[in-house]
Order: structure tokens, then sequence, then C-alpha cells
């Protein structure tokens, strides 16, 4: 699977455990954890049938602020999100957008904070990943 500014890595854990593990690392890097959805849960609501899909906000106001000011449309894409799920075969993958890939689309000049960005997601989709 590919898709433009998507990077994706594949879990040593399950989809649940995978997402705890985001949420403790966000947490360690100083992030908040603002949200987790679970469209597996909401689907069984209805219903119908979805295998493990999971997504994590989490953020820094006071490093997203800033680029919000710069560029309003950014925040559409901030806080900041990994994906979880679980595929046909059962294997579990973690997917997230690339800070460069969201600066490019809003026309941001960067600074260099996409790079420092990326490496913090870097870290934190290897400590949930077990990479």
């Amino acid at each position: 699977m590919s898709a433009e500014g998507l990077r994706v890595l594949p879990s040593r854990h399950g989809a649940d455990e995978t997402v705890d593990r985001i949420e403790a690392a966000a947490t360690r890097h100083g992030m908040t954890v603002m949200a987790r959805i679970d469209h597996g849960a909401s689907a069984r609501k209805v219903g119908a049938e979805l295998r493990p899909t999971i997504v994590v906000f989490f953020g820094n106001p006071k490093a997203g602020t800033p680029a919000m000011r710069a560029c309003p449309t950014i925040a559409i894409d901030l806080p900041i999100r990994m994906l979880v799920w679980q595929d046909e075969k059962g294997a579990t993958w973690l997917a997230y957008n690339e800070p460069g890939w969201i600066f490019r689309r809003h026309g941001l000049l960067d600074d260099g904070t996409s790079d420092v960005m990326r490496d913090v997601l870097d870290s934190i989709a290897g400590q949930a990943t077990g990479q």
C-alpha cells in the first residue's frame, strides 16, 4: 500500500498494543494524546464488520500553534495522527503523514521543523511497532 506522503510500517504487536504503545511514546515525547477513534467499534455499533482500525490523535500545541498561525489550513492535518489497522492476514500496520508532505501540502516554508517532527514521529512509530 502506498499513498503520497504516507509512511507505512509493519508492527510486531497487535492493534490494541500498538495503539497503547503510540500513546505511551507520544506522552514520553511531551505530547498530549487528544483522541482515539476506534472505527471497528463504531462499525460494530451499526452491525457492520471491520477489522481493527484505530486512529490516535496527539500533538503539542506549543509546536503546532505557530504553524496554524502562519497557515490556518494546516489545522486540517493537526494534531498529528497515526492509523493502526489489521489486514486480512492478521498483520498489524501503522501509518502516518510525513511532516514534510504536510508542510508542502499547505505551502509552508520549512525552516527545518518538519525534520524535527519526522525524527520524533519516527521514534514514536518505532517504539509503537517494535522496530
